[in-house]
């Protein structure tokens, strides 16, 4: 008896389907994702064996890199502009348009106020050449307490975090936390990486 041969059918797959939903996942994760702003310093943090993390939003950062420079920077850019307007006030320093756009792109900075102005109006290639020395924060000039009360102004719900550097000396994160603690600032975090729990 002859086997029945059974005809052959095409394995034909429509992938209009899948293209359009990968093109639509494509389209979704450029159109949210939200790019990092160049720090102005990079900080080679210590470690720790805390679980607590630090929120992502409302943060205020102090950052101190390995030679003792202090730089600061809060997020979001309304805020931002918020702030260097206060700080145009109490310094009397007048900012144009264009400067408090570009302030308010800045994710952190380090450079006395009489610097501001003239860091601004610098092209963007030369501002990431910039060498920038610092936020004065010794007891003849304090400007970082300055920086930090108009911030928690321009945003109460801010949650401040010093970031230092682990090769930094002592006293220069110590002059910080007085300048936190003159301002009457005594609920700060310190940022570190994670280390694993001993056993």
């Amino acid at each position: 008896m002859p086997k029945v041969k059974i005809p052959r059918k095409s394995t034909n797959i429509d992938m209009t389907a899948m293209c359009d939903v990968a093109f639509l996942l494509l389209t979704f994760f450029m159109l949210t994702t939200k790019f990092k702003a160049d720090d102005a310093v990079i900080v080679d943090i210590p470690a720790s064996i805390s679980d607590f993390k630090i929120p992502e939003r409302n943060i205020m950062t102090i950052a101190i890199d390995k030679s003792g420079a202090v730089f600061f920077g809060v997020d979001g850019k309304f805020n931002r502009e918020k702030l260097i307007n206060s700080i145009a006030e109490r310094y009397k320093i007048s900012f144009t348009k264009e400067e408090i756009y570009e302030f308010s792109l800045l994710s952190n900075f380090g450079m006395p106020v009489s610097e501001l102005k003239t860091f601004l109006n610098l092209p963007a290639f030369e501002r990431t050449q910039f060498k920038q020395k610092g936020i004065p924060c010794d007891s003849v000039k304090n400007e970082l307490g300055d920086w930090v009360i108009l911030g928690r102004m321009a945003n109460p719900l801010y949650r401040i975090a010093i970031n230092a550097d682990k090769l930094v000396k002592y006293p220069v994160v110590k002059s910080v936390m007085n300048t936190l603690q003159d301002k009457k600032v005594n609920r700060f975090n310190l940022i570190t990486s994670l280390r694993v729990k001993p056993e």
